[in-house]
């Protein structure tokens, strides 16, 4: 199925500012829909004036569809559905009398004139499902009757509006709870749902009659000095998205007011209860700040330990145990690292190249005080790792430390010389290659047969921890090359 996108550049000469409008009016839609009770189709006009073209749909959640199948990418040729072209061509909303039993369904038919400016870029198809009519209650009557104010304000371009931020999780939805304002602020009718919110918030009498500003304010009066816009936003002299708290309750507001010809006339208040969104968000928030304190004291307790043996590493006279100590303190500091990395995000993710250029600067720092004289050790690095798991930037952390440091130590014997990191990260697999310009592996040299405790904890991490693969081989222009290959898509890796 097409996108929205693909439909307005292949097949219209609407500009990107159409486009962007068309995108800001379907972010909204819902709302048009659920008060219809019925679908919306957004045909945008053919570049050669054939007709339109299908750009995208939506069903209500108030009511039956109308449309089964989906028909965005579909073409309707001129005059097929007249009430389309005289929508487009004059700019005014147009209704059918009779409904259409074309899909075995009775359907009544609307077409609402989208307008940008003094532009009319595209029509929204009304559909509404007559199948199950009866006589509408007084919320239905409510429901349709904001929708015709809204369908109004998108023919004369005053819909969609900017400044409310609908990003929130707990955005209020027309099911949740509906208030109709007159010009003054006075409440002419509110739904169970919206009546029952403010109960929860402290109100012990009807809305209807009341300045609904007023009795907001009362009830959830501000913590601080008193906000005079909070009374004029629920009011609903603009357009707003506003959060109140009283009563241990907390209400999600969204005010849209309604002014067409540019005169106010009232506005529609949508509320919902999310008290208990708003009170697992906070408990997300403090466990994600218990994790970093847990991330942060598990680096301090490693330091710790990397400073002790640190200071075993001084007391010992012989140097094959001075060297011991200070390999396992690199592989505590390693992990550390990575804690230290943890500490700074609330994600369970690690941002790895900040990872890899703490162990190059260890590399580095190594190299300069084997061979202070010398040039010590170049890096370059070529390639991105992103961001990784935290069970994955552990291991090939200290995978990587062992590989670099090998190269530092064995590789570049002087303690001079040349570092290569590349780093290829796609389709689901991250390959990492460390080349160094020394002298290469010993002749008899066999990597899945040697003793050593760096290439042995390299193979661990890498095919038992990671499933992935370690290749050791000497390049034909001199040099040592280990390359290690792992899977992501079963790890969960972020992209």
């Amino acid at each position: 199925m097409p996108s929205t996108n693909d439909v307005v550049r292949a097949s219209t000469d609407l500009a990107e500012e159409d486009l962007a409008w068309l995108h800001a009016l379907m972010a909204d839609w819902q709302l048009l829909a659920d008060l219809s009770f019925a679908d919306l189709v957004l045909w945008v006009p053919d570049r050669y004036d054939r007709g339109f073209w299908a750009a995208a749909q939506i069903r209500p959640t108030t009511g039956p569809t109308a449309l089964v199948e989906d028909v965005i990418g579909h073409f309707l040729p001129a005059d097929r559905r007249p009430l389309v072209d005289v929508a487009f061509a004059r700019g005014v909303i147009r209704r059918e009398g009779e409904p259409d039993w074309g899909e075995e369904v009775p359907v009544r038919g609307e077409a609402i004139p989208v307008r940008r400016g003094d532009t009319v870029i595209g029509v929204i198809a009304r559909n509404t499902n007559l199948a199950a009519v009866r006589t509408p209650s007084r919320l239905e009557l409510a429901y349709l009757g904001c929708a015709s104010e809204l369908s109004r304000l998108i023919s004369e371009g005053r819909f969609p509006q900017s400044g409310t931020d609908m990003g929130r999780r707990g955005a209020p939805r027309v099911g949740d709870g509906l208030i109709r304002l007159d010009a003054d602020g006075i409440v002419t009718y509110a739904s169970p749902n919206a009546l029952s919110v403010y109960r929860r918030l402290g109100l012990s009498a009807d809305l209807s009659g009341h300045d609904l500003g007023a009795v907001t304010a009362f009830l959830a009066p501000p913590s601080g000095p008193r906000d005079e816009s909070l009374q004029v936003a629920v009011n609903g002299r603009v357009n707003r998205r506003i959060e109140i708290e009283g009563n241990d309750t907390v209400a999600a507001l969204r005010t849209i007011p309604v002014d067409p010809g540019g005169v106010h006339s009232g506005a529609m208040v949508l509320c919902r209860d999310v008290t208990e969104i708003r009170r697992r968000e906070r408990e997300l928030v403090t466990k994600d700040a218990t994790i970093r304190e847990i991330h942060h004291r598990v680096k301090n307790n490693l330091q710790t330990v990397a400073a002790l043996l640190r200071l075993q590493e001084r007391r010992l006279d012989h140097p094959e145990g001075q060297a011991a100590l200070r390999e396992a303190e690199r592989r505590v500091g390693t992990i550390a690292v990575v804690h230290e990395t943890l500490a700074r995000t609330a994600e369970d993710v690690v941002e790895f190249d900040d990872v890899l250029e703490r162990l190059l600067g260890t590399v580095v720092e190594l190299s300069v005080a084997e061979a202070p004289d010398e040039s010590a050790v170049q890096v370059h690095r070529t390639g991105r790792f992103g961001e990784l798991p935290a069970t994955v930037a552990t291991a090939l952390a200290m995978a990587l430390t062992e590989v670099l440091q090998n190269a530092a130590e064995h590789g570049l014997r002087t303690g001079a010389g040349t570092l290569k990191v590349e780093v290829d990260r796609g389709h689901g697999r991250l390959t990492v290659t460390v080349a160094d310009d020394g002298p290469g592996l010993p002749v008899d040299f066999d990597p899945s047969a040697t003793g050593r405790l760096g290439l042995q904890i390299v193979r661990t991490l890498v095919t038992g921890e990671l499933g992935g693969s370690v290749q050791m081989q000497t390049l034909n222009t001199g040099g040592t090359q280990v390359m290690i290959d792992i899977p992501l898509s079963g790890s969960g890796a972020a992209n």
